[in-house]
């Protein structure tokens, strides 16, 4: 099945975030199926990476994906984990200009 060029990779993402991609739909079509299906969380951790890498980046979508990926073992949590909306990191007066 063909992979559809997303609109991140379309509009200019970062090498480095295409790369990230790459290797993550290299791993669910081609590592993936061949190992037992052991998901803890909804949505699995390379959709995960997918939507986290698309939104936010290489840098900050591939430190959310490290995140997550360590959470995900036998004795850690289960459940529902989407990509979180991140804050603006101003706050709404901290850039303008002071009398």
């Amino acid at each position: 099945m063909p992979n559809p060029i997303t609109a991140s990779e379309k509009s200019g993402a970062s090498l480095l975030a295409r790369l990230f991609l790459l290797l993550i739909r290299v791993y669910r079509y081609a590592i993936s199926p061949m190992l037992p299906n052991r998901c803890r969380f909804y949505p699995s951790c390379s959709a995960y990476g997918l939507e986290a890498i698309q939104r936010y980046g290489a840098w900050t979508g591939g430190w959310l994906t490290l995140k997550r990926l360590s959470r995900c073992h036998p004795w850690g949590q289960h459940g529902v984990d989407m990509v979180p909306d991140l804050a603006d990191h101003h706050s709404s007066n901290c850039c303008q200009r002071k009398p």
